[in-house]
């Protein structure tokens, strides 16, 4: 069976999702995750929009040794010569040029003719093979470009010396079976398209992302561009663990393998969960909490006799524990590590104490302790080990006659401690404004406040997402704990600290 190379930009245009907002260490912790997977080219940005973006992208290119670290940059000279100084510690560095080339682009955003697109093209295309020999150009919004310019200037791209050429469909406009006959013809009529990889980058805005990347796979390309659980731009992108897990369960139909390990899809999703913020729909294919169950009686007799009658794959087969061992008080430091290794996590003995500590915690207020809630602990103990300001503690009073009120100490990076009073309208605003008390953010704008439970029952964890804005950026925070109050408290603070680290990252010249 022929390789599809599977190109991961997760960490470019998934982040580009309003929201989604990474800090360096953030991106790294899913670079690294995304090695273990197994992808073979990782986009990690975009290094010119930001010194933030630069540093990440210059981390990840130092640190990781197996795949192909790549940047994006615009079809300008400087531009790319700033991408190769972000990339270039990489052991296989690749430079990736985009430049739109459908006319409706050319006349309303680029104010160019096709000739000046090509020029553009060219030069930066030879520019970039100057410093490595690894070069990737898009055509972007390929998938409305008139397709003999397409053929023209893939040909002139490739000529230049760019390595691999990528279709895209960026604004998720194609049709499966038009996307499949356009791949076509751009075998037949660019002539030296046989010296690149023909890649595909499709977005979702009409839920056919992957069926259009599977479609071109189908017709001759043979790497594939999206994000770990979609995200991306608008409705996202082509979802990679769908695809990727389509021509595992299909091979027999698409005759085509990959070099991911499945067993750590499950990890990658809920890893890349946490960190964005953006919570995964229980029906989602694949990583969905309902992907694996069955309520029908008809579907669970059918489970029972064999799980083939209703199940095409083996939750297994993406790294989801056989089995839901259930903890509790009672269970011990061994236990719990043990569950944590069949969890995919591998924590030092400072980090193991910690998480324990806060499991018997749980474990006193909650009968049974189950995976899920054993992973937003993990969680929970990454962000506040990562944060300059942390909770210490909080006191909130409240009523229907009363005036909700919220004391809060937090622990100042300088390891002392502040505490503040404020009154609210509700006792989660009280905190809110006590918080800002406290660190004293100008200008910060909370835009979204999202409360779900963990597992189900009236002791769940209950999770807090909060979205807060500041000059112009969107920041995530999250915070967990039986409380909500509590959670809502590790949010902000979670939050402004993001807030905090950008600034100090952007600061840098």
């Amino acid at each position: 069976m022929e390789k599809v190379t599977i190109f991961d930009t997760t960490l470019r245009d998934g982040e580009q999702a309003a929201g989604g907002t990474l800090n360096v260490q953030e991106k790294l912790e899913i670079a690294r995750q995304l090695e273990k997977l197994g992808v073979d080219v990782i986009e990690a940005g975009f290094p010119v929009t930001s010194p933030g973006d630069f540093e990440a992208v210059r981390l990840i290119a130092k640190e990781l040794r197996t795949p192909t670290v790549c940047v994006l940059t615009h079809a300008i000279i400087d531009a790319v010569d700033q991408s190769w100084e972000a990339v270039k510690g990489a052991k296989q560095p690749r430079i990736h040029i985009v430049l739109s080339s459908s006319d409706i682009h050319l006349f309303y955003q680029l104010r160019k003719n096709r000739d000046e697109i090509v020029k553009m093209s060219v030069e930066t295309v030879k520019r970039a093979r100057k410093y490595c020999s690894d070069v990737e150009f898009s055509a972007m919004d390929a998938s409305r470009t008139e397709p003999e310019f397409m053929y023209r200037l893939l040909e002139a791209v490739i000529a230049a010396g760019a390595t691999t050429v990528n279709v895209p469909d960026t604004v998720g406009y194609a049709m499966p079976p038009q996307w499949g006959q356009f791949i076509d013809n751009i075998f037949k009529n660019v002539p030296n398209i046989h010296q690149a990889v023909v890649s595909v980058h499709c977005h979702n805005d009409l839920g056919l992302a992957v069926a259009n990347s599977l479609e071109a796979l189908k017709h001759g390309a043979r790497q594939v561009e999206g994000t770990i659980n979609g995200i991306g731009e608008r409705a996202g992108n082509a979802a990679l663990e769908e695809i990727v897990m389509a021509l595992k369960t299909r091979e027999d139909f698409f005759n085509l393998t990959t070099g991911i390990d499945t067993t750590q899809i499950y990890k990658t999703s809920r890893l890349v969960s946490e960190l964005t913020g953006f919570a995964i729909q229980a029906n989602k294919a694949i990583v969905g909490g309902n992907a694996f169950r069955h309520s029908s009686g008809l579907h669970i007799d059918g489970m029972i006799k064999d799980a083939k009658t209703y199940q095409i794959i083996d939750p297994k087969t993406i790294g989801i524990p056989a089995g839901s061992l259930v903890l509790g008080k009672t269970s011990g430091r061994h236990a719990f590590r043990e569950r944590l290794a069949e969890l995919g996590y591998n924590l030092s003995d400072e980090g193991l104490s910690r998480a324990f500590a806060a499991f018997k915690e749980l474990a006193d207020k909650k009968k049974n302790v189950t995976d899920r809630d054993i992973e937003s602990l993990v969680a929970q103990d990454k962000r506040a080990e990562s944060d300059a300001y942390k909770l210490d503690r909080i006191q909130v009073t409240s009523g229907d006659r009363g005036i909700p009120t919220s004391a809060v100490t937090l622990i100042a990076p300088d390891g002392k401690f502040k505490s503040e009073a404020a009154v609210g309208t509700g006792p989660v605003d009280a905190t809110c404004k006590v918080i800002d008390k406290i660190i004293k953010i100008p200008g910060i704008r909370l835009t979204e406040f999202t409360v779900n439970s963990v597992t189900e029952g009236i002791d769940a964890i209950g999770e807090v997402l909060i979205r807060v804005e500041s000059e112009g950026l969107s920041y995530t925070g999250r915070g967990a704990h039986t409380d909500i109050i509590v959670a809502s408290a590790r949010a902000y603070v979670n939050a402004l600290n993001r807030v905090i680290s950008a600034r100090k990252i952007n600061s840098i010249k």
